[in-house]
Order: structure tokens, then sequence, then C-alpha cells
């Protein structure tokens, strides 16, 4: 008695074939030797969409801490004050702020360097 094969293999075979594609050697061609590059490409993807998010916000942080050097103070100092002073701009707003509207960020900067005591109400 002969066994026939599940109809779902051949489907199986073309959707890791088509991943592969783009693949340089066999890797495109060969089946045994697709399916591990595909897995390994499918890993990187994963990996890859997570480093952007860092990569995004540490471009968004060096932005920022340039900015505020030209203002006279540091990232450090300037974040500390905007958390006190309760103003809940995220870093890629700041870091927008601080290359197209180099006014608005300048009030920022100045709100940072003021004392704790003056703060926002100072500002206003």
């Amino acid at each position: 008695m002969v066994r026939a094969r599940p109809p779902n293999r051949a489907l199986k075979r073309e959707k890791i074939l088509a991943l592969a594609k783009g693949f340089r050697g066999r890797s495109k061609n060969c089946y045994s030797i697709a399916i591990r590059r595909v897995q390994k490409a499918l890993q990187y993807q994963y990996i890859s969409r997570r480093l952007k998010k860092r990569e995004m916000r540490t471009l968004w942080i060096t932005r920022i801490n340039i900015a505020t050097r030209e203002h006279n103070i540091n990232y450090s100092t300037f974040m500390h004050k905007m958390v006190q002073c309760n103003i809940q701009l995220n870093r890629k707003m700041m870091s927008e702020l601080a290359i197209h509207e180099p006014r608005s960020f300048k009030a920022l900067a100045e709100l940072g360097k003021r004392r704790l005591k003056d703060g926002l109400l100072a500002a206003l």
C-alpha cells in the first residue's frame, strides 16, 4: 500500500523558495539549504526591527545633545529640567524642533537653564 503525501507539502516548499528568492547560489534553488537560510533571514528581520527603534532613539538623543550644547547646556541637564518643568515632549519631537524650529527649541533651552523655582511659571 502506497501512502499519499499530504497536499500542503508542495505549497510549503513553494512558500520557502518564494521567501528565498533573491538569495545567492544554491540557497535560492535547493530546498534543504533554503529552509535554513530563510529561517536565519527571518531571525535577522525580527532583530532588526528592534534595532531600528534603538538606533532612531540614539539619533534623536544625539541631535538634541548637539542642539542643547549650542545653547550652553548639556543633554542630561536639559532633559532633567524638562521633566521638572512637566514638559512632556518626547525625544523625537524635540529633535524635530531642534532641526526645523530652532527658535522654539531655543525657548525650551532657555527654560532648561532657569532655576527650578522659576520653572514653567516664569516662562508664562
